[in-house]
């Protein structure tokens, strides 16, 4: 539980890591002392760069959070990877869950410290950088503390957390305290929305960001996670829902987002801020900074060329989820029986096996960057690897660490759209959700089917647009209590020689084959223990008393 960092330990380790955007290149200016940081703007960029660096490489939204995606209906992973986790059998004590736990807690009070270090000089007396740090620290202590509360808060049983500010010597006590644990988790949420407002006070617009501060917190992002909030806290409070239609607009018209006219553009690295762009990870390609999420979908050591790990590949029921016609389907999955276009060749899709899993599919969202090179032959004409991947300048070079130039969205206006629609829908208003999902609809090729909209529509779409993104497509199942969807099986479609390319005449597709859960094994999820997970044991072991479990079932 102790994750509390004192003011060296945050700066010195922070100024010493490797960045993930060009605003956190920054350099050691000596050992800053508690008392004596935060007298110059570049103490105070550096400082809330250290805590950006959550979004760095395989940790936390690089995969450790999508593993948990394996507990929905939408991702299928890695068969000998945590199937305590994927089959509802979970301790705590797995490693993404620890992982994730030590990271977000870890960064919490990187951002902690960031913020009591601000309010301690004087809001009133901040310059303009270091009062839009403030607003940073603020918007990245709630976005944090907010993915730690609906993950494992209760309404019987809130997550620690407290505030450096609220003490007036936090740089001592904090080492030896234990942060208190909330009741409820909507007093989690409580916290996290004063947060939020008081960010969006501190924050400019991201119009006004150059090109060089492009990735930072803005007062669009502050709103959107409010909006994001209040859908997770309707769940307990269903009068929520009734702050989030008003908060969409004011995104839309005062903060200036609107949907692209084509689905497609929405991933394309030129497009990484484009209108729909709210809050990302954001990509560095070379610099091998940033997600690895699109070297995670792609296929087992990407065809020869580049080292993709394969770990996480869509469902059979998400590909059927689509109706024919929606352009969405082949711009988020690839299926046998497509061609891509891979270093500047066309590449039939296929499936290699990455640790035993097949699915037939795999994640097309992330793709764009691979698209570019070309193929370099060696004396005997066979690609030679190392020098194609030298022509492509978005990815990476170092096949471990797969980053590419592609941010990944963690919030886009899409997603605000739909929690318009979800939530006029729970106020009777299923005339004007309706206008809501045709706005989706229109640019996928479906024109504007819903004259009024339903709560199954609500969950179509979100479904088929979201795809593969961290929306959290598992805690949209358990907010929903579509339990029945948690427990279904997952099949393949794959050729009847998956090691060939697909064609109908000599390939044909096989009969779908289970391939989750493994072992003959049912799923069961029980609402009273798996809503949320359990904290991980040795953090409970280590609150001495302070930190009282979740319920654990059989």
């Amino acid at each position: 539980m102790k994750k509390i960092i004192a003011a060296i330990a945050v700066v010195t380790m922070g100024l010493s890591a490797s960045s993930c955007a060009d605003f956190l290149d920054v350099q050691p200016e000596g050992n800053p002392n508690q008392g004596g940081y935060f007298q110059t703007d570049k103490e105070a960029e550096d400082a809330i760069g250290a805590v950006y660096w959550i979004f760095d490489k395989e940790e936390t939204w690089g995969r450790n959070l999508f593993w948990e995606q394996g507990c929905g209906d939408d991702m299928v992973c890695n068969q000998s990877r945590w199937p305590s986790l994927m089959n509802f059998q979970y301790t705590g004590d797995e490693s993404p869950l620890t992982d994730n736990w030590e990271k977000m807690t870890e960064y919490i009070a990187r951002a902690n410290w960031v913020v009591a270090g601000l309010k301690a000089k004087g809001v009133d007396k901040l310059t303009a950088v270091e009062t839009r740090t403030l607003g940073e620290a603020l918007f990245m202590r709630a976005f944090l503390h907010f993915h730690i509360a609906y993950r494992y808060g209760r309404a019987d049983n809130g997550c620690p957390f407290l505030r450096y500010e609220d003490y007036p010597n936090y740089t001592e006590t904090m080492l030896s305290t234990i942060p208190s644990q909330q009741a409820t988790v909507m007093d989690n949420y409580k916290l996290i929305e004063d947060d939020l407002k008081e960010a969006a006070g501190y924050l400019p617009f991201f119009e006004t960001y150059g090109a060089e501060d492009q990735g930072r917190a803005h007062k669009v992002a502050a709103w959107a996670l409010q909006v994001k909030l209040y859908a997770y806290w309707a769940y307990h409070d269903k009068t929520k829902w009734e702050l989030i239609p008003d908060l969409v607009d004011k995104i839309e018209k005062e903060g200036n987002r609107a949907l692209l006219g084509d689905f497609a553009d929405v991933f394309k690295m030129a497009n990484n801020y484009s209108s729909e762009y709210i809050w990302s990870a954001t990509g560095t390609g070379r610099k091998e900074g940033g997600p690895r999420f699109p070297g995670v979908c792609l296929v087992n050591k990407g065809w020869g060329i580049f080292n993709g790990w394969g770990s996480l590949k869509p469902s059979r029921s998400l590909w059927e989820e689509y109706e024919e016609g929606d352009t969405r389907r082949d711009i988020s999955v690839y299926s046998y029986g497509m061609t891509i276009k891979y270093f500047g060749a066309e590449q039939p899709f296929t499936d290699p096996a990455g640790d035993k899993i097949v699915s037939g599919f795999m994640f097309a969202k992330y793709m764009e960057p691979y698209t570019y090179g070309q193929r370099v032959l060696d004396e005997e004409g066979n690609v030679d690897a190392s020098k194609t991947v030298l022509s492509n300048p978005y990815v990476s070079t170092n096949g471990n660490d797969m980053t590419t130039d592609l941010n990944i969205p963690l919030i886009r206006f899409a997603e605000m759209v739909l929690f318009k629609a979800e939530a006029l829908i729970e106020m009777g208003e299923g005339g004007k959700a309706a206008i809501e999902l045709n706005r989706l609809t229109q640019r996928c090729g479906l024109g504007q089917p819903y004259a009024t909209a339903t709560m199954e529509d609500l969950m179509h779409e979100r479904r088929c647009e979201l795809a593969g993104e961290f929306t959290d497509r598992f805690m949209d199942l358990k907010r929903w209590k579509q339990y029945d969807k948690l427990e279904q099986q997952q099949y393949d479609r794959v050729p009847v020689d998956p090691s060939k390319a697909y064609d109908p005449d000599t390939n044909p597709w096989a009969e779908k084959q289970v391939i989750w859960p493994v072992g003959g094994i049912e799923r069961k999820f029980e609402p009273e223990f798996d809503l949320v997970f359990p904290y991980p044991p040795l953090e409970v072991t280590k609150a001495n008393g302070k930190l009282k479990q979740n319920p654990i079932g059989n």
